[in-house]
């Protein structure tokens, strides 16, 4: 009796058995990493603070009954919707792959032969798998011989045979046979769940602008209360003016130190970035990791899924003495045709190989399987040859097996070799009758990706350390890598010799191809780049890359992985083209540049309105309104920015967010509050009411900002010149034609003859101040980069 048919014959669990481990919480439920619920990613988005503080100035606007100056809270509801629609198309995209790789399992019970969920398991079912099947649940063998793929667990690309005794792994693959096996560990206690268990703690978000944004809201938070309750007291109790008027006069201040706008752009930046690589089948599932792709400086690769392909291929066919190439191809091709039902990588690489080449296939009277046990296959061709495949020691016999080596000779040391030969027949159990005579050997290697050399060079070019981390042997991965162009492949370590923090420490100054490491090893790596300063995305597919995906910067997961992996990334690949990564980055390269030159126009309102308030509440009265700023805000700083923030740039993103930022924006700042100052002077002496006033303060601001989209528009385009068109178009309208609705005042002589002189006086002001600015900063950072240029050689 085989052991498949003892297998058959076991009992499985009754249907009380079954009841008693639900029971009990004996089953195979909550094994994975799940994405974030829509309540989780609508409350991240809502509850900050951001929101509550937009929030309560709105309440107070609408106390006065002035609904048109509510008109900022567009702001808040358009950045709200654009954050949750951009992550929850995302995750029902990332979850739609999750359900469509799902696959049920058969299951003996004492009923019979049942097929359910992975998630339906109990402990001690019995499961019956075969070739493609996916281990659901930890298990042992009861019957059967197989060859299992392990790499999504350990990066070991090698099958390993196993057999009745012998553990099988959650999330490993059966590659060739069949089996019975029993479950062991269920839930939690598989050995997937405890990788995922560790990487379920929330990652935090790694994005220099996002970090710039919440720490001026929160400098805004704290300034604005003091100063907004103080610009209110004195409208209100010194001044004279009305609760409403008082208000309208300290929200207005204080809306204009929220970058409401930039918060706004800068999702909507993000999104659309989103969007356009959503189109290219990559999925993002974190906006602000765009920008963290900008800026990374080293790229860890998982060789399997991302520099291969996951498949073998045919590296070269060699006869032996006496027989033809041809022959010999031949007979492969005629073996694995006949075991094609049953066909794993390496007999779908000769069948990709033989369909290449032609190779006619003869007809076949017996079919002989692989098993793992036996290591060989073979068929029993109609005309009566009986020809056999597989490793040499199992079909010539460890005293031939040196026929065999020396054929392999000019074979590659990495590449797998197997020996097909011509015996005189088999046995009724598939055993080989008689000696073999050797055809010839077939060496397999795993397949590079077409697309790999070429996607190599773009991140070498644009100066990204390559490191390849893997589960398999490093001489292996070592021969992959400078196959696919990365540099200083040779450089490569045994991650299993490493005993100390202090060895790891040295490999990672010294190798770049990382062999035979652990899942918590590559997460150590990725921690030991960290602490040399290194912005870190990481590449994986498997349950083994988990704990280094969520410890990278960056995480890139491959489509056709483990859920976990999936579930835990920033970025999802979702053709599993590695292809795609060059995009990403000059995506995010567009996105940063262009969202730096932008963010200018914003820290200019929040700049000015901060020192104007803390004037005002000396020298009242404040010169605007909402309404106001909102015309300002959206002539002025919004479309601009917008437009700006979409063109192309694949500039390398170079120096601090905030010092790029405030280099263009402290000048305009300046001049707008030194302009409005003085306006704010010269209006007590000639009377001006305060609609006049405000009247020529907007103009003021409009004549600085319109000179700051001209200097961070060089150099100009015919779309360039058309934006300050429209720009000073809409400036004008908002001062004439809806003057009323703004509460503009008409233009007086006086009015005109101060806008025309702080006006021209303040625009050359600016331009000093600018030109002094931004030649400072250029070479402070032609500087840096001097400096971690010589720091980076003396590193390595």
């Amino acid at each position: 009796m085989t052991d498949d048919e003892r297998g058959a014959e076991l009992a499985g669990l009754t249907d009380e058995e079954v009841a008693e481990r639900v029971a009990d919480g004996r089953t195979n439920a909550n094994t994975d990493v799940r994405t974030k619920s829509v309540g989780q990613i609508v409350a991240e988005h809502a509850l900050t603070l951001f929101n509550a503080v937009n929030l309560a100035l709105a309440l107070l606007v609408l106390l006065t009954g002035q609904y048109r100056n509510m008109l900022f809270m567009l702001v808040v509801a358009a950045n709200l919707l654009i954050g949750v629609a951009q992550e929850v198309r995302a995750k029902r995209m990332v979850d739609r792959l999750t359900i469509l790789t799902q696959k049920e399992v058969v299951v003996v019970r004492a009923v019979g032969e049942v097929t359910l969920p992975p998630s339906e398991l109990v402990a001690d079912d019995l499961v019956r798998l075969s070739h493609g099947d996916q281990v659901p649940a930890d298990a042992v063998i009861v019957s059967g011989h197989v060859s299992m793929n392990e790499s999504l667990l350990t990066g070991e690309s090698r099958p390993v045979s196993k057999g009745p005794g012998d553990e099988l792994l959650s999330g490993s693959f059966v590659d060739a046979g069949s089996l019975v096996a029993r479950v062991t560990r269920v839930g939690a206690e598989g050995y997937a769940a405890r990788i995922n268990a560790e990487a379920k703690y929330v990652k935090a978000v790694r994005s220099e602008i996002r970090d710039t944004l919440n720490a001026i809201i929160r400098l805004g938070t704290v300034v604005l209360v003091p100063l907004g309750l103080a610009l209110f007291l004195r409208t209100f109790l010194m001044d004279g003016g009305s609760l409403g008027d008082a208000i309208l006069t300290s929200v207005a201040a204080v809306i204009g130190m929220i970058p409401q706008g930039l918060v706004l752009l800068t999702s909507s930046v993000l999104a659309i970035a989103t969007f356009r690589l959503g189109r290219r089948m990559v999925l993002v599932q974190q906006a602000y990791c765009v920008e963290t792709l900008a800026r990374v400086d080293t790229l860890c690769l998982d060789k399997t899924g991302t520099i291969t392909t996951g498949e073998m291929e045919v590296a070269s066919v060699v006869a032996a003495p006496g027989a033809a190439t041809a022959e010999v191809e031949r007979a492969l091709a005629t073996i694995v045709a006949a075991n094609e039902a049953d066909a794993n990588e390496t007999a779908r690489a000769i069948l990709r190989h033989a369909s290449l080449c032609d190779v006619a296939v003869e007809p076949v009277a017996r079919v002989v399987p692989f098993s793992s046990a036996r290591k060989y296959s073979g068929c029993v061709t109609s005309s009566g040859r009986a020809l056999v495949m597989g490793a040499a020691a199992f079909v010539l016999g460890p005293a031939r097996a040196a026929e065999a080596d020396e054929l392999a000779r000019a074979f590659d040391a990495t590449e797998r070799v197997l020996v097909v030969g011509e015996a005189r027949g088999f046995d009724g159990e598939g055993g080989i009758l008689g000696e073999v005579s050797l055809l010839g050997c077939v060496a397999i290697r795993d397949e590079i990706r077409p697309t790999a050399e070429q996607t190599m060079r773009f991140f070498v070019e644009q100066g990204v350390e390559l490191r390849v981390i893997s589960g398999d042997d490093p001489r292996t991965v070592s021969a992959i890598a400078a196959r696919a162009g990365v540099p200083l492949a040779e450089r490569y370590v045994d991650a299993s010799s490493l005993s100390s923090d202090a060895e790891l420490d040295a490999a990672v100054d010294g190798a770049r191809v990382f062999g035979r490491v652990t899942p918590q090893q590559k997460r150590e790596l990725v921690q030991a780049l960290h602490r040399r300063g290194r912005v870190v995305a990481m590449t994986g597919d498997g349950v083994n890359d988990v704990l280094a995906l969520r410890e990278a910067d960056c995480s890139v997961a491959m489509a056709s992985g483990s859920a976990a992996a999936r579930n835990v990334s920033e970025i999802v690949l979702a053709d599993n083209d590695f292809a795609h990564m060059p995009e990403v980055v000059a995506e995010g390269r567009r996105s940063i540049n262009n969202l730096q030159r932008s963010a200018s126009l914003f820290l200019v309102k929040t700049v000015f309105t901060a020192l104007l308030a803390l004037v005002c509440v000396v020298m009242p009265p404040y010169p605007f309104i909402p309404i106001q700023m909102s015309l300002l805000s959206t002539a002025i700083i919004g479309i601009p920015s917008f437009v700006l923030a979409l063109e192309p740039n694949h500039e390398l993103v170079r120096g601090s967010f905030l010092a790029n930022v405030l280099a263009r924006s402290l000048p305009a700042s300046a001049a707008i509050v030194i302009a409005l100052v003085a306006e704010i002077v010269v209006g007590r002496v000639l009377s001006h009411s305060f609609g006049e006033v405000s009247t020529v303060c907007t103009m003021l601001v409009a004549f600085v900002g319109v000179a700051l989209i001209w200097r961070i528009s060089q150099p100009v385009t015919p779309m360039r010149a058309a934006l300050l068109a429209v720009v000073v178009a809409i400036v004008a309208l908002g001062c004439t034609v809806f003057a009323p609705f703004f509460e503009f005042v008409d233009l007086t002589g006086s009015m005109g003859v101060v806008a025309i002189v702080a006006g021209a006086l303040s625009v050359a002001l600016f331009n000093v101040m600018y030109d002094r600015s931004l030649g400072g900063y250029e070479k402070s950072e032609r500087f840096s980069r001097l400096v971690r240029k010589v720091e980076g050689k003396h590193g390595n």
